[in-house]
């Protein structure tokens, strides 16, 4: 995903080649980081807890994007330093605030890097939360969900004629000739199919649910077939985001035990 995740050019694994050596030019650990043009805001406790246009986010291999902004940018009044510390070899030493909001309190949830270590981006001055510990955030008026949304991370959905089918147990569950294939950065590309075209009897709810910054709030289902029964081994967006709204009323399949085959072959990536 991105520059830093999945086989993203700065990422562990990358899918693709340089016209250089980057092993050699740059090192194993790549921080990079980048203005955000988007104002963010946040909120804890039904308060405004941080409201900045000058937020940056800092890329690091293997980890996903983590948004910094000036420390006068965050509500002083609601923060107490604290004596935890961490260490970071590509940062240096990290210190922390509690945020306390009337009776919500929400420990060592922000950090700053008062001395980055030598050869660092110019983190000094700017801090960072743990993003799932605050209630809402946002990118100008629209929140946002799951992490920070990455300007380098894309999702496309486009309409296809592959014949695709699924399997579980060696029993069909699915077949269609009108997916959607959902193309998303750094990761193998997915089929949704049309709960027309699943056997309704091989899907039964669960009470699963996670989020995708680019796609939205996934729900899931058990799977069952050929005599198994695979947990939360299909997914869907009952209200994808709208750069997701391709697959809306859709369903695609992933986990052992599930076979994935497009125009007869195993799908990459399943």
């Amino acid at each position: 995903m991105s520059l830093t995740l999945g086989s993203g050019p700065f990422a562990s694994h990358r899918a693709g080649t340089f016209n250089f050596d980057l092993d050699a030019a740059a090192p194993a650990h790549v921080l990079y980081l980048e203005d955000v043009a988007q104002r963010v805001r946040a909120e804890l406790a039904g308060q405004t807890v941080l409201d900045t246009r000058r937020a940056r986010i800092l890329y690091e291999t293997n980890h996903l994007g983590v948004w910094y902004v000036p420390l006068e940018d965050i509500r002083q009044d609601l923060l107490e330093p604290t004596d935890h510390h961490t260490y970071c070899p590509f940062k240096g030493t990290a210190s922390y605030w509690t945020l306390r909001v009337g009776d919500r309190v929400e420990e060592n949830v922000l950090w700053s890097y008062p001395e980055p270590v030598p050869g660092a981006p110019p983190i000094a001055g700017l801090a960072a939360f743990y993003f799932d510990r605050l209630d809402a955030w946002y990118e100008e008026d629209e929140q946002v969900f799951g992490h920070p949304r990455d300007p380098y991370h894309r999702v496309d959905t486009r309409r296809a004629s592959d014949q695709v089918e699924v399997l579980v147990g060696g029993e069909a569950v699915a077949r269609t000739t009108r997916p959607v294939k959902l193309f998303e950065t750094s990761l193998p590309p997915r089929w949704y199919i049309p709960l027309e075209d699943v056997r309704a009897e091989a899907l039964e709810g669960s009470g699963t649910h996670t989020v995708c910054a680019y796609k939205g709030q996934a729900s899931y289902y058990t799977v069952r077939g050929g005599g198994e029964v695979i947990t939360d081994g299909a997914w869907y967006y009952p209200s994808p985001l709208p750069e997701s709204a391709g697959i809306a009323g859709l369903v695609s399949f992933l986990g052992k035990g599930i076979t994935v085959l497009v125009n007869g072959e195993p799908a990459p990536g399943t």
